[in-house]
């Protein structure tokens, strides 16, 4: 691996946004390869991701990682457009925080790790109203559908929003994963989500394997 790559992991894996950044500009302009740079960084935060997973980090370093992840890769996506090259996506997400519902943390990662797991997210925000949702679905045409709750007071907004996806005839074209802090695997089983997890990295290999699994049935 090159000094550049080395030190855009080492930036990541001290959660420092403004060298994420400086160090990608620098792999950009000494024309190193695009993907071999996003798989550097890729590499960190799946890194920072297992430690989570393990107990070994906590939320503010998988927090941490995640902002120099975006830094970094905010600078390579816009050289990605200027040379008018793509990465091949794993997939893609809609993902959104349901109405009444402004909690963002929880959302924000996994979109993050998604991201750098090398999904296409189309991020819609909070408190995201169910017509939103089903608007999103039909313009994007996923292959998989996230929402997050917090309260239990808007938990009710998942069903809601897959209710109206079977009564407009789009369940069948989308995998639905939920989460957040209201939710549980039960609730997900009852609402007829198709997963649940409870953390950011685990909810990314669940895309995968939804993904994977959808592929395998076609």
């Amino acid at each position: 691996m090159s000094e550049v790559l080395a030190q855009l992991k080492s930036a990541i894996l001290a959660y420092n946004v403004q060298r994420a950044a400086e160090v990608a500009r620098n792999a950009v302009d000494e024309g190193l390869d695009l993907l071999d740079t996003t798989n550097a960084a890729i590499e960190a935060i799946k890194q920072v991701g297992d430690s989570y997973g393990r107990g070994e980090a906590w939320l503010p370093d998988l927090i941490g990682s995640a902002n120099a992840m975006t830094a970094a890769m905010s600078v390579l996506e816009k050289e990605f457009a200027a040379r008018g090259e793509k990465r091949k996506d794993l997939g893609s997400i809609v993902i959104g925080t349901v109405h009444g519902d402004i909690h963002n943390i929880g959302k924000d990662m996994v979109a993050t790790l998604a991201v750098a797991y090398g999904f296409k997210v189309i991020d819609l925000g909070i408190d995201v109203k169910n017509e939103v949702f089903i608007e999103a679905l039909r313009e994007h045409k996923p292959d998989l559908l996230a929402m997050s709750a917090l309260l239990t007071t808007t938990a009710p907004e998942q069903a809601k929003v897959i209710k109206t996806l079977e009564e407009n005839g789009l369940r069948e074209n989308v995998k639905v994963v939920v989460g957040g802090g209201a939710i549980t695997a039960d609730f997900a089983k009852e609402i007829g989500a198709d997963g649940y997890e409870p953390t950011a990295p685990r909810a990314v290999k669940l895309f995968k394997e939804l993904i994977t699994k959808g592929e395998r049935d076609r």
